[in-house]
C-alpha cells in the first residue's frame, strides 16, 4: 500500500500537497475539487467597488437576484454570506441542536461544524434510516442532493415529506444543494418558506469563481434574520455583489454552461471505461471512481502533477473533477494511460 502524505479535509491546498512530489512536473493540474473549470467571464472588476463598503440597495438587489435564480418567493428568506462554508459553521449556533444526523458519506464540513460547536454527530448511508432518526424531536438532518462525493439525488418530493415530518415533531433539515444548478435538478427551494427546510447554494462552484466568496442560505424569514444578525454589515464585498449579481442574471451563459459540461463529463467517463476505472457516481463537475488501487492511482497521478481527491477515511474512493483546457485534458489521457493497477 502507498504510503500517501497528509490528506486535506477537502479538495484544493495543491502546494501543500505537491510538496510530497518533488519531482512532479509543473505546473500543477488541480482536479481535486467539484468547482466548474470554466469561469463566468464577469469582465474587469472596477476600482470603486474595491475601495468602498457596498451600499444598501445594491446589497438588496444582490438579494432579489438571487430570488429570482433560486425560485424563492421573497428575498426576505434569503442569506447572502461570504461562501457556504461559513453559512455551514455559523448553522449549529442558529438552530442550536445537539442531535445530529448526516446522510453520508458527504461533505465533510457539516459534521466538522456540528461538532466543533459541541454537537453529537451521528452518519447513516441509507435514506430510511435518515429519515426515521431526522424525525425526532429537536434533531437537525443535513444532506447533500445531489450529492458529494457519490452525485447520489434525491427526489424533491421525497425530501418535502421529510420535511413535514420534521415540522411535526420540531426537527430541522438541511438541504445542500451546492451541485444543484447542473443536471435535471429539481431545488426543494420552491418549498420555501416551510418551518423545517433549509436549503444552502453554492455561487462558486457553478460559476467558477470559488474566490469571489459568495454563497446563500435559503430557510424562514425569522432563521434568516437570526443569521444576518450573526453575520453582521457587510457579510459580502461590493465586488462580490456586483458579480453575484451579473452572473445570477446570465441564465443563457448557465445553460449553455449545463450542455459543456455533460459532454466533459461523458469524456471523463467514456476514458474511465477505456482504463477499466470503475465510476461509482458523478455530477456534472466531478465523478467519484473505486477501486482496491485508488491509493496508488492517486500518487501516480501526484507524480505527473495531476492532483485528485483522496479520502483517509474511505481509500478506495478516488474523485476527479473536470480538466480546464484541452492541454490538461492530454495530460490527464497520458497519465491514465500509463497507469497499471
Amino acid at each position: 500500500m502507498t504510503i500517501l502524505p497528509e490528506i486535506p479535509e477537502h479538495g484544493g491546498q495543491v502546494e501543500l500537497v505537491m510538496r510530497a512530489f518533488p519531482e512532479a512536473p509543473a505546473p500543477f493540474i488541480d482536479l481535486s475539487t467539484g468547482i466548474s473549470p470554466y469561469p463566468y467571464p464577469f469582465g474587469e472588476v472596477q476600482q470603486t467597488d474595491l475601495t468602498r463598503l457596498p451600499e444598501q440597495g445594491e446589497e438588496e438587489r444582490l438579494l432579489d437576484t438571487a430570488m429570482r435564480a433560486y425560485g424563492v418567493q421573497s428575498s426576505r428568506l434569503i442569506v447572502v454570506g461570504p461562501g457556504t462554508q461559513l453559512l455551514i459553521s455559523l448553522l449549529p449556533y442558529v438552530l442550536g441542536s445537539r442531535q445530529v444526523i448526516l446522510l453520508g458519506p458527504t461533505y465533510s464540513g457539516h459534521a466538522t461544524a456540528w461538532r466543533n460547536a459541541g454537537s453529537d454527530v451521528h452518519t447513516v448511508s441509507d435514506m430510511g434510516s435518515f429519515s426515521d432518526e431526522v424525525a425526532q424531536p429537536g434533531r437537525v438532518g443535513i444532506l447533500c442532493n445531489p450529492n458529494n462525493p457519490d452525485g447520489r439525488h434525491h427526489d424533491p418530493l421525497v425530501l418535502l415529506a421529510l420535511a413535514e415530518r420534521c415540522a411535526h415533531v420540531g426537527s430541522s433539515l438541511i438541504i445542500d444543494e451546492a451541485y444543484a444548478d447542473f443536471g435535471n435538478h429539481i431545488s426543494v427551494a420552491q418549498y420555501l418558506p416551510h418551518p423545517a427546510l433549509n436549503v444552502l447554494r453554492s455561487f462558486g462552484k457553478s460559476y467558477g469563481l470559488p474566490g469571489v466568496r459568495l454563497g446563500f442560505l435559503l430557510t424562514t424569514e425569522t432563521l434568516a434574520e437570526r443569521m444576518r444578525g450573526m453575520l453582521g454589515a457587510w457579510a459580502v464585498g461590493t465586488a462580490a455583489i456586483t458579480i453575484g449579481c451579473k452572473a445570477l442574471n446570465d441564465r443563457e451563459w448557465l445553460d449553455k454552461q449545463k450542455i459543456k459540461l455533460d459532454c466533459d463529463m461523458q469524456r471523463f467517463l467514456d476514458l474511465c471505461r477505456r482504463r477499466d476505472l470503475s465510476v461509482v457516481g458523478h455530477t456534472s463537475l466531478f465523478a467519484l471512481a473505486r477501486s482496491q488501487s485508488a491509493p496508488e492511482l492517486w500518487s501516480h497521478l501526484c507524480k505527473l502533477g495531476i492532483l485528485t481527491r483522496s479520502f483517509v477515511d474511505r481509500p478506495e474512493d478516488i474523485r476527479f473533477g473536470l480538466p480546464r483546457s484541452e492541454r490538461v485534458w492530454q495530460r490527464l489521457e497520458q497519465a491514465l494511460n500509463t497507469w497499471r493497477s
